[in-house]
Parts: C-alpha cells; sequence; structure tokens
C-alpha cells in the first residue's frame, strides 16, 4: 500500500481545540482529551461534557480540563508526555495508545457495534464506483492507523484487491479527507463515526461498502495513564460513574441527546440519531465483553502494516476491567455476558397498527413537527412516509436486511420481494441478496413511496 504519511508529532498538534483553564488555585486538574465529532465516544466525551455529570461526581475540589481532537492520535501523543490522563479513542487507536504508551490500561468502553458498522467507505455522489474492487489505482482518503483505515485494509484485502499495490491510501484528518473527496482530490473515502453518515446525509457521497459487511467487531473505549489510576483511583471511580450516569441518560432521553451533542459539535442531529439512537449503529454499553477483547486481538496483525506507531502490545496488561467492576455494582458480569442493544425502538406502529417486536426489522420515523414514532417493519415505515406527505419527514431510519446496519431510507437501495420492501445501506449487499433470492426485484425509493402512497 503507497500510504502518504505526515509525522506523528504533527499529527499531535492537529485537530486540537481546549477547553477549560489551568486548575484554580487548591483545586486538583484532570484533563481529559476526547472526540467530539467521533459520536460513539460522547458518553465519556460530548454529552459527559455537556451534561457536566463528571463535574458533578469530583465535586468542587477538582477543575476538569477537556482537550477536543479529530482523531486518537494527538491524545495518545499527550498521555505520552503526561499532558492527558484520560481520554477516549477507537479500537486500532487504542492499542497504539498501549504500544507507544506503555503504562495505559483500557477501562471501559464507550459504544461498539459488532459487525464493524461503525466504519465505512464512501465515493462522490456521481463515482461509477459501486464496490471496493472499482477502486483499484484509485487515491483513498484515511486516517492512518485508525479504525476505519483498518477496516478498508481488510476489506480491499476481502474483495480482491492487494492494498500494498491496488489503492494509494492518502492520510489526512477526518475533515480535511471530506473536503478532498468532495474537491476531487481522492476517490474515496475511508472514516470511523460519523464522517460517512454526515458526508451521505448532506449529499456529499454516496456508500459503496457497509464495516457489516466485514463481520469484525469495531469499538471505542476509554484509556487510563496507570500511574495517574494509581495515584487518583477516586478519580477514575467518579470518571466511570459519570461515563454510566451519561450512558442511562442517552438510552432514556435519546432524541434530547441527539439535540445535545448536535448543537455542540455542529453535526445535524438527525445523523446523531442515526448512530445514537434507538437501534443505532452503535450500541453504547461501558463493559469489556470478550468479544472485543477478541477483536483487538484480531487487528494487531493489520495493525502492525499499516502503521509505523505499532510494534505490538500485551492486551492481558493492557485491558483492566477493576475499576469499571468497581463503579458498575454487581450487574457487571450479566451485562457484560449480553450483546442486545440496550437502546431499542418500542411501542405501536400507527400505520400497521401492530407492536414492535423484532429489533432486526425495527424502524423509525422523525418528523418535522414533533418527535419519533416507531415502525414495525421497513414496509410499514414506508406507509408512515407516505401518509406523512410531502416535507413532513425530518428523517427516516431502517435496518439493512442482511447486517442490521441502520440507515436513512432515502439513502438506502431497495429491493420488493412478494409485498416487502428490503433495505440495502449499499448496491453490493442488495446484489448479494438477490443472488440468494431472485424473486427480489430492484426498485426505487420514490416508486416504493407511490405504491405505499396507493395501497
Amino acid at each position: 500500500m503507497r500510504v502518504v504519511l505526515a509525522a506523528a508529532l504533527l499529527l499531535a498538534l492537529a485537530g486540537c481545540s481546549l477547553s477549560g483553564t489551568a486548575a484554580a488555585p487548591g483545586k486538583k486538574k484532570l484533563v481529559v482529551g476526547y472526540q467530539s465529532k467521533t459520536i460513539n465516544t460522547v458518553t465519556a466525551g460530548t454529552l459527559l461534557r455537556e451534561l457536566g455529570y463528571l463535574e458533578k461526581r469530583l465535586g468542587d475540589g477538582y477543575a476538569v480540563e477537556w482537550q477536543d481532537h479529530d482523531t486518537g492520535a494527538p491524545i495518545t501523543a499527550k498521555m505520552v508526555a503526561g499532558k492527558i490522563d484520560i481520554g477516549s479513542m477507537g479500537d486500532y487507536p487504542l492499542l497504539i495508545n498501549a504500544a507507544r504508551a506503555k503504562n495505559t490500561e483500557l477501562v471501559s468502553i464507550t459504544g461498539y457495534n459488532l459487525r464493524g458498522g461503525l466504519n465505512m467507505v464512501v465515493v462522490p455522489p456521481a463515482s461509477k464506483v459501486t464496490t471496493l474492487a472499482g477502486l483499484k489505482g484509485a487515491k483513498v482518503s484515511a486516517s492512518v492507523g485508525s479504525a476505519g483505515h483498518g477496516t478498508l485494509v481488510q476489506a480491499l484485502e476481502k474483495a480482491g484487491l492487494d492494498p500494498a499495490a491496488d489503492v494509494e491510501v492518502v492520510n489526512h484528518q477526518p475533515p480535511v479527507g471530506a473536503s478532498q473527496l468532495e474537491a476531487g482530490g481522492v476517490q474515496a473515502y475511508a472514516q470511523f463515526v460519523a464522517w460517512p453518515g454526515l458526508l451521505v446525509f448532506q449529499d456529499k457521497a454516496k456508500l459503496i461498502y457497509d464495516g457489516s459487511a466485514l463481520g469484525v467487531p469495531t469499538f471505542h473505549g476509554v484509556v487510563v495513564r496507570e500511574p495517574y489510576a494509581k495515584e487518583n483511583p477516586q478519580v477514575v471511580d467518579a470518571f466511570l460513574k459519570a461515563q454510566l450516569d451519561a450512558t442511562r441518560y442517552l438510552h432514556d432521553n435519546p432524541l434530547r441527546a441527539a439535540e445535545l451533542v448536535a448543537k455542540a459539535t455542529g453535526l445535524p442531529p438527525e445523523v446523531v440519531y442515526l448512530y445514537n439512537g434507538p437501534g443505532g449503529i452503535a450500541t453504547f454499553d461501558a463493559t469489556l465483553k470478550p468479544q472485543l477483547k477478541a477483536a483487538h486481538q484480531h487487528d494487531i496483525p493489520y495493525l502492525k502494516r499499516i502503521s509505523q506507531d505499532f510494534a505490538g502490545v500485551d492486551l492481558s496488561r493492557f485491558v483492566n476491567d477493576s475499576y469499571l467492576r468497581k463503579a458498575y455494582g454487581p450487574a457487571y458480569d450479566a451485562d457484560t455476558a449480553s450483546t442486545a442493544n440496550p437502546a431499542k425502538i418500542t411501542g405501536t406502529d400507527p400505520a400497521c397498527g401492530v407492536p414492535v417486536a423484532d429489533p432486526r426489522t425495527a424502524s423509525e420515523l422523525w418528523l418535522v413537527a414533533g418527535g419519533t414514532q416507531p415502525a414495525a417493519t421497513p414496509t410499514c415505515l414506508l406507509r408512515q412516509i407516505a401518509a406523512a406527505g410531502a416535507g413532513k419527514v425530518r428523517a427516516a431510519y431502517v435496518p439493512d436486511a442482511a447486517t442490521g446496519t441502520r440507515w436513512f431510507a432515502d439513502k438506502s437501495v431497495w429491493l420488493r420481494e412478494k409485498d416487502s420492501y428490503l433495505p440495502f445501506t449499499t448496491r453490493d449487499g442488495a446484489d448479494a441478496y438477490r443472488a440468494a433470492h431472485p424473486a427480489a426485484k430492484p426498485v426505487t425509493y420514490a416508486e416504493a413511496l407511490e405504491k405505499e402512497a396507493a395501497r
């Protein structure tokens, strides 16, 4: 793979904004590194900060300084230098953090997707490329060493391409890469939550690869400097309890949480809700699950190939759930064993008149005037949209019929099979389904709405 690399120290200085000042006299300072727009980390970052739960847990004796970054690399660099005490980042950056810092520990998870749906590859809307195989010879923007980059490498190999020779990966911070995609400087963009969803929502890109097709879990987590944690166990305990507070708030108030994150980050609420709402692409659960630990082990060989910052890591030393066990309480083991999304779409479908019972088909409509309403199936959702009328829908969400990835209904690829409509995140996914189900026929979103309006 021909990779254009920027120096690690430059990365450490890029994409950083500071919030807070030096601690007032008599107060201890806690420095937290987070990624505001990486909305899979909001329960340890943006939402946590907006709700003020950490400051409440710590009390008046502490001053919290929040440092915002675009990726995990600068957070790791500052943790190595002892300038950040607690940070949150994705699975690949976490491994780099463990290798470079050598004295940090992974203490909790923020959010995850067991199939890998938090990472995606998009191309310009007018591009004729519909699959990864079509990227041969292309320039692809990615943040080198990120979870999005790792997914790209694995997916290219699965598609029959040689990541070392068939594409050129250009190392960009996410916002720079997004601009390059729009300007034509690159032909594709491989990134992590929430950048692909944002670009598709803004009609600046189309999705050609859903990371869920890879079937490898991806996640984000919280890492602490071990010396700091040993000297300040009460701070780590307060942080984790505050994270659990924020997770409960997100589950209990999904729309309000999305609006708070949107206001703080500038992201559209509809995009935040795609990932963080009920049945969203991200499952928010702080427990350190064995599936995620296994995914970390799986990622190590790929990270060795794509990042000069990585030599190796002892995961048995790096992963430490003792702090979380204490903060969590007696339900920890049972909740660790469960992979059910705690945030489900529930209620009665107003169009089909049935309860929403199956998470695999549960869909959701967000109206301009009012909140959200549940749909038992994508077909029922189409009926709701048709009944609402033009200009009345703020956003509509459906799960991919094969992978379960939540996606925008109007950006999905649709098939009709008998009397049901099946949505897919990508054309490739729909084609794979048709190969096994020849009775399924392509239909456009507009055609599907028109047919349901005529029912």
